[in-house]
């Protein structure tokens, strides 16, 4: 191996053992001391009570671990968005599981919690995949409850998409771990089945305080809405379960007797492994994100057999299209070129740059796989379309509208994911959030933002130097250079990977390794749901 791999490798493993840390610090919830308080009840944390539900011999991955990271300091924070979300496997069959997290301010919701939910319902609805929820939540976090409670995509979007989901018959189980109040008390009696865990949970419009600060009435909280009260006289509940894992059990008795599913029929054969090693993808991703690297060897690492079947090989290439397998999966890929290439006409074209050429060719691939009902994966690494005169005589931005429209028309799942650069309109036009990727993921290298760092540092530098300067006030070169180093030390933490996560624009941040894992289990939750549509780009200038 060279220097600059060994360098790579070193920096890419420093960044995934920050991440590693993150994750642990993540999975503290609300700390040690308040775990050690929730179990002293009796109760398993909300990853316990996942792990034991989830088969231990199956893979599984988390949705929105990030979710909240760095937010709301000033109410204490708010960690994984105090809720814990995965996609694995109950006695074989794939499930959603969503368990609120009792530790982080007693599950309540903040905005980020009700995003994230929503988020999970998305992928249940859009999959038609069974979901399960595991509800130990205080309700709306009332200190910021003008920003969870009345929107469109507030926290009353969840009992609508339960009614939906219901009317689309997709399998809904809700197990009361804990408190379950107010409006959320919907959840679990919208959903199809409910169990309640007996003298730990409990559900009522209003507990016993405001029972009495409201009409009169003296009741405690177990008579008022327990295990035993909502399974003997009101008929609430469905299920009383003796403690959690008797509850959990339930469950995983009801998602034994579902039934199979109406497949989509994506193409997949037996799994194989890479022949070139995957290890590698340290060292070949480079340190320096503004520096040359060839995509084919990133992808020879990623798909089975290290296989890749090349689309439009000669042309437009800044961007590769082609046929390849992930874990037995046919998909087609579309990724970003990062290498300076020469076209047809011996120009040299810059590599992660988006080019009319490379953009035409992308559509016809979108295509093609739309009509051969191919999952597509978009490996994103790109600054955005090209610019200057020459780019936009020729039309550039009609082909990179053609190019969105592929993409946003595209009726296969389409799975994203951000390696490096995700600039501006090139994070649109390679499938980012605002496209509905069935998952999208980032890895620790990755950055997300209208354009880079540096870039973005100068023009506002200029903007607040002028204003400045038309205060009267004089800018020293010294002066000048403290302004960019705090506007470019701002900016660079708005384009991290995980201010990214944290807002759910993407769904994590990942292992180089788990991309496959995550695509695979991607494609097989899309396979539950047949394409109800055909592809159709509507009108487009050609």
């Amino acid at each position: 191996m060279d220097i600059d791999f060994n360098k790579n490798e070193d920096h890419n493993k420093l960044l995934l053992s920050d991440l590693k840390k993150r994750l642990a610090q993540v999975k503290l919830g609300g700390g040690k001391a308040r775990l050690e308080k929730h179990r002293a009840k009796g109760k398993l944390t909300a990853r316990e009570r996942i792990e034991y539900l989830l088969d231990s011999n199956k893979k599984s991955i988390e949705i929105a671990a990030f979710a909240g990271d760095g937010m709301y300091e000033e109410h204490g924070g708010c960690p994984s968005g105090g809720t814990v979300i995965k996609m694995g496997y109950i006695g074989g069959k794939q499930c959603l599981v969503v368990a609120n997290d009792a530790t982080v301010k007693a599950g309540a919701w903040f905005p980020i919690t009700g995003k994230k939910n929503l988020r999970a319902q998305e992928i249940a609805i859009e999959n038609r995949l069974p979901i399960i929820y595991l509800v130990d939540s205080a309700g709306v976090y009332l200190p910021m409850q003008d920003e969870i409670f009345p929107d469109k995509e507030h926290f009353g979007r969840i009992f609508r998409n339960n009614a939906i989901m219901s009317s689309m018959g997709i399998t809904q189980i809700a197990a009361v771990m804990g408190s379950c109040v107010a409006g959320g008390a919907y959840l679990p009696i919208m959903s199809d089945e409910a169990l309640i865990v007996d003298k730990t949970g409990s559900i009522f419009l209003a507990g016993s305080y405001l029972v009495k600060a409201a009409i009169g009435e003296s009741i405690d909280n177990e008579t008022l809405g327990g295990a035993t009260t909502h399974c003997e006289i009101s008929g609430v509940t469905d299920y009383k379960a003796k403690d959690d894992k008797a509850c959990l059990d339930k469950i995983k008795n009801i998602v034994d007797k579902i039934g199979d599913y109406d497949e989509a029929g994506y193409n997949r054969k037996k799994s194989i492994k890479p022949k070139e090693n995957p290890e590698d993808l340290y060292g070949l991703l480079p340190a320096s994100r503004s520096a040359q690297y060839d995509m084919t060897e990133i992808i020879k690492r990623l798909v089975d057999d290290s296989e890749f079947e090349q689309y439009k090989e000669d042309y437009g290439k800044t961007i590769l299209t082609g046929y390849a397998r992930i874990d037995g999966w046919a998909v087609g890929i579309v990724a970003n070129q990062r290498k300076v290439v020469k076209n047809a006409k011996g120009e040299m074209q810059f590599g992660g740059v988006i080019y009319s050429d490379s953009a035409d060719k992308a559509t016809r691939f979108i295509a093609n796989c739309n009509q051969k009902k191919i999952p597509l994966v978009f490996i994103q690494d790109v600054t955005g379309f090209m610019v200057g005169s020459k780019s936009e005589h020729g039309g550039i931005i009609k082909d990179g509208a053609k190019m969105v429209n592929a993409v946003s028309n595209s009726v296969v799942p389409k799975f994203t994911i951000i390696i490096g650069n995700s600039y501006g309109a090139g994070n649109y036009a390679m499938c980012g959030k605002a496209y509905d990727p069935r998952l999208i993921t980032a890895w620790p290298s990755a950055e997300l933002a209208v354009m880079s760092g540096k870039s973005a540092a100068k023009v506002l530098l200029q903007i607040e130097t002028a204003s400045l300067k038309k205060k009267g006030e004089e800018i020293t070169p010294e002066k000048e250079k403290e302004l960019f180093d705090k506007i470019k030390s701002r900016y660079d933490n708005q384009i991290s990977p995980y201010y990214a996560a944290s807002r759910i624009w993407t769904d994590g941040v990942i292992d180089p390794l788990e991309s496959r894992t995550w695509i695979s289990m991607g494609i097989e939750a899309a396979n539950h749901a047949p394409i109800e549509k055909p592809f159709n780009m509507g009108v487009l200038q050609v």
